[in-house]
């Protein structure tokens, strides 16, 4: 598990998310799950693009480039729908849907991910 956090604001984007890295824990990502508790995400490295197509409910994706740097932010996703990180997006991180705005996280904002030891 880590926490991240939005460095520029000064929030917590997720207190509790889970590290998604090989490419079956991609694929599955939230598929399954009833829901996101809030404080909960997924963090998918690498990724680009975020498909909700067997998921029930909606979520926040937040794409990041190398430099952990927002470069989308695709609110409220709904099932069924895909999501294009665009140009430089190299990680997404997944959360209940209305957690972006909550975190006041934008374009342009740095992302900090604190592993837990």
């Amino acid at each position: 598990m880590a926490r991240i956090v939005n460095v520029s604001k000064g929030t917590t984007v997720a207190e509790h998310a889970r590290k998604a890295g090989s490419f079956w824990a991609r694929l599955v990502g939230l598929m399954g799950r009833r829901g996101l508790e809030e404080g909960e995400g997924l963090l998918l490295s690498p990724c680009s693009s975020v498909q909700t197509f067997l998921m029930r409910f909606p979520i926040d994706v937040i794409f990041v480039d190398r430099e952990a740097k927002v470069v989308k932010v695709a609110p409220a996703l709904g099932p069924f729908r895909l999501a294009l990180g665009g140009r430089g997006a190299r990680d997404a991180l997944e959360v209940a849907a209305g957690t972006a705005a909550r975190s006041e996280t934008t374009v342009g904002d740095r992302l900090a991910v604190e592993d837990d030891c």
